[in-house]
C-alpha cells in the first residue's frame, strides 16, 4: 500500500534533504524511522529536495509498505523513532497512481530575512540577515517582472541537473511586518537555488543597488554570472506542496512568523 505524508524539519542540522555517504540528512532520518515501525526496509521520495540548511514545514513524501498499521500507530510509531528536530505532521493511505514530486502541480517558498543593524542570536539558524535597510515595496515591484512562464537560466545553479530551466511563477509577495521582510513564491517547481538567488536578486533591489527593472534584465540574460549572490538558507522554508483534488492530500500550510 502507498502512503503519503507531511514532513516537517529544522534544517539547521543536516546537509540537505538527500541522503549523502557522509553527513547527516533528513532523508536518512525518515527512512530510519519508517523502516522501524514498518519492520522492513523503507524508502520515501520527497516533493522537493531541500539543501544544507533550509527548512520545511509542508515537505510532502511517499513511500510504500505492506506492514499492516494503523494509520494513527504509524504516525507516532514513526514520530517516536525520529529526532526532535523532525517530525511528521499528518499521514493517510494514498492512490497508487500518487507520487510526491511528479503529482505536485505547485510549490509554495517562502524567504524570511531579518533586516536590522544588528545580527540576530536566537534566530541565526532561522532567518537571513540583512544590516542595510531594505524597501520591502521596492522589492514587491521587482518580484513582478518574474511572474509567469520563463526561462530561469539566471536563476539556477550550475550544477542544477533539472532537463529544461523553464518554470512557471504563479505569485511573488513581498511584505513587511516590524523588522522581518517576508518574501513568498509560488510556482509549478523550482531549479537549483532559484529561491535563494530570487531573494538575493530582490535584497539588492531593496537596498538601493539596482533599479526594480533590472531584475528583468537579469531573466532574460540567462546567464547565472548576471545574478549574483545566493541568499542565505537559513531564511528559506518549503511552506506547501499541492495536488490535484482527486489525490485528497491534506492541505497543511504552515507559515513561520517571527514578528
Amino acid at each position: 500500500m502507498r502512503f503519503a505524508a507531511g514532513i516537517e524539519y529544522d534544517g539547521a542540522g543536516f546537509v540537505g534533504w538527500q541522503r549523502q555517504p557522509a553527513g547527516r540528512t533528513v532523508q536518512a532520518c525518515v527512512e530510519e524511522a519508517i523502516t522501524k515501525v514498518a519492520n522492513h526496509t523503507v524508502r520515501v521520495v520527497c516533493a522537493g529536495r531541500t539543501d544544507t540548511g533550509v527548512h520545511a514545514t509542508g515537505q510532502v513524501i511517499h513511500f510504500d509498505s505492506g506492514a499492516d498499521r494503523l494509520t494513527n500507530n504509524w504516525l507516532r510509531g514513526i514520530n517516536a523513532n525520529l529526532p526532535g528536530d523532525i517530525s511528521v505532521q499528518w499521514l493517510t493511505g494514498i492512490n497508487d497512481e500518487f507520487h510526491a514530486r511528479f503529482s505536485a502541480t505547485q510549490r509554495h517558498y517562502r524567504y524570511i530575512i531579518y533586516n536590522h543593524t544588528s545580527r540576530p542570536a536566537l534566530l541565526r539558524n532561522h532567518v537571513s540577515w540583512q544590516h542595510t535597510e531594505l524597501d520591502a515595496g521596492v522589492m514587491a515591484l521587482a518580484g513582478q517582472y518574474l511572474l509567469g512562464e520563463h526561462d530561469f537560466t539566471s536563476f539556477r545553479a550550475s550544477a542544477c541537473q533539472a532537463h529544461s530551466p523553464v518554470r512557471t511563477i504563479y505569485s511573488l509577495e513581498v511584505r513587511r511586518s516590524g523588522l522581518f521582510i517576508y518574501i513568498d513564491i509560488f510556482a509549478n517547481a523550482f531549479l537549483h537555488h532559484m529561491v535563494r538567488c530570487i531573494a538575493g536578486v530582490l535584497i539588492k533591489t531593496g537596498c538601493g543597488d539596482q533599479p526594480p527593472a533590472w531584475v528583468g534584465e537579469v531573466l532574460q540574460a540567462k546567464d547565472r554570472r548576471v545574478s549574483g549572490f545566493n541568499a542565505s538558507p537559513a531564511g528559506l522554508y518549503l511552506i506547501e506542496v499541492r495536488y490535484p483534488d482527486h489525490f485528497k492530500v491534506p492541505s497543511h500550510a504552515r507559515l513561520p512568523l517571527f514578528d
